[in-house]
């Protein structure tokens, strides 16, 4: 997993702009219209998001329509699922423990 993804999405702006891309595709100016954003402020966040692999722009007419570009949220998806797992067995153990204490 790259941690270029984290560094990028860490920052609460850009964070902002993943939380709309969910939504579907869209140009710089609606992304900088919608979080009240200057458009150069915009283009700075979404250039870090691409070259992150974050985010992928296409051309369309005279604008770069940005999406997310799915494969970085499978590589965390598949990274939290090992802490999960974790997590899982710890709650599972848990769980004994206090049914053991509850027969006793």
């Amino acid at each position: 997993m790259d941690f270029n993804t984290f560094t990028a999405l860490a920052e609460p702006n850009r964070f902002q702009i993943i939380e709309l891309l969910l939504k579907g595709p869209r140009p710089v100016n609606e992304i900088s219209r919608l979080l009240k954003f200057d458009q150069p402020k915009t283009s700075k966040h979404l250039k870090i998001l691409a070259d992150a692999g974050v985010v992928e722009s296409k051309p369309f007419a005279q604008q770069r329509i940005y999406e997310l570009s799915p494969q970085p949220f499978k590589e965390i998806n598949k990274w939290i699922e090992n802490y999960r797992q974790i997590w899982e067995n710890n709650f599972d153990r848990l769980d004994k423990v206090l049914a053991e204490m509850q027969n006793k």
